[in-house]
């Protein structure tokens, strides 16, 4: 019991140490202002982050500034030189090369080229690039997680939460699978106030963990676009989805929310070899 008391306590420190990095991606990290942070011995510090996640606090703090540039490089027209310095390189080149490495191209090209740019042909059917959609009979499920309220590129936040909340509770045991319920659309709502759930798939017979949220996705026909690239590029994807593919069809979308469930986890897995599948509800 008591290792298990230890265990939520740490988990408690990392969770603010995490939120503490999330919100200061911009101003300078160091290791001794973090473990502050944690309460926890400066010697002693990156040993036990490390245990914990898996992963350095620099590999971190590089994960999380390289997946926002991505959504800046998909989205706005900002000089990469302005990215760069907003991701902590003190250079384009070394912003350049540490892009590549994890998403294949330098900024510059991924911009012009990334796999973002498929989403922007209007027509599906009259293109040689394939895209993954199948039409299948799926669920019921039920999703049990916490309520994010924000940007969606965002939502990691959430679902780092919901990590430390569940194995406070010693309750992995429960989840079948990752999943984010998306409530809103981007395009009728203000980036700020988007509502989704950041859950995990309960196992049949299961309980949400104390202090969740649960959706209940109904049984049904679903169109299911499987997306394999950085989780910046997914907003493009429904737009792809929503609009050109759906239009296309023939088929008529279901007062449903749209799901997304996770194949991998972007703390061990390259960004380019990210897995989500889009589930959109239809009649």
């Amino acid at each position: 019991m008591a290792m298990k008391a230890g265990l939520r306590d740490y988990r408690a420190r990392l969770e603010r140490v995490l939120a503490h990095i999330r919100a200061n991606l911009d101003g300078p990290l160091n290791l001794d202002d973090l473990a502050d942070i944690a309460c926890l011995s400066r010697f002693h510090w990156h040993r036990t982050y490390r245990g914990l996640t898996g992963e350095t606090v620099w590999q971190t703090v590089k994960r999380l500034r390289l997946h926002r540039a991505a959504g800046e490089l998909v989205y706005s027209t900002d000089p990469i030189e302005d990215i760069a310095a907003r991701s902590g390189y003190s250079n384009a080149r070394a912003f350049s090369q540490a892009f590549k490495n994890d998403y294949g191209l330098p900024p510059i090209r991924y911009r012009a080229e990334g796999g973002h740019r498929r989403y922007d042909t209007l027509s599906w059917q009259e293109t040689d690039i394939m895209y993954d959609v199948r039409i299948d009979k799926t669920g019921p499920a039920i999703i049990a997680g916490l309520e994010y309220i924000g940007p969606y590129m965002e939502v990691g936040a959430a679902f780092e939460r919901l990590s430390a909340e569940i194995s406070r509770q010693n309750a992995w045991g429960k989840s079948a699978g990752m999943a984010a319920v998306c409530f809103d659309d981007p395009d009728s709502k203000p980036a700020n106030q988007l509502r989704s759930l950041a859950g995990i798939v309960l196992r049949a017979g299961m309980a949400a963990p104390a202090g969740c949220e649960v959706f209940e996705m109904p049984a049904g026909r679903y169109a299911i676009l499987t997306h394999k690239g950085p989780y910046a590029e997914l907003s493009k994807a429904y737009h792809w989805f929503y609009g050109a593919w759906l239009a296309e069809s023939g088929e008529t979308p279901a007062a449903t929310p749209a799901v997304e469930f996770y194949f991998n986890s972007p703390m061990d897995t390259a960004p380019t070899d990210l897995l989500t599948d889009i589930h959109m509800r239809i009649e």
